[in-house]
């Protein structure tokens, strides 16, 4: 159940992420940078907020997607 979670907010998260970033992406592409980025941003919210739950992780999520998407165009210039 916690890895069908991390996808559902792992494609939510990167859904807003691309779309906020205004990045097109493929449905795959933008699942795995969301994944990552809940990943990445859950953690770093829960280190400095202290903070859990679903919104929180949410959030972290998006951050993450965000900070994912910034390093990846990075790379492609």
């Amino acid at each position: 159940m916690p890895i069908l979670f991390l996808l559902v907010i792992g494609a939510a998260a990167g859904f807003l992420a691309t779309r906020v970033m205004r990045v097109e992406m493929s449905t795959l592409a933008t699942v795995m940078v969301g994944v990552a980025g809940a990943l990445i941003g859950g953690m770093v919210i829960r280190l400095l907020l202290a903070a859990t739950g679903a919104v929180a992780g949410l959030v972290g999520a998006i951050l993450g997607a965000m900070i994912v998407i910034w390093i990846v165009q990075k790379l492609r210039s």
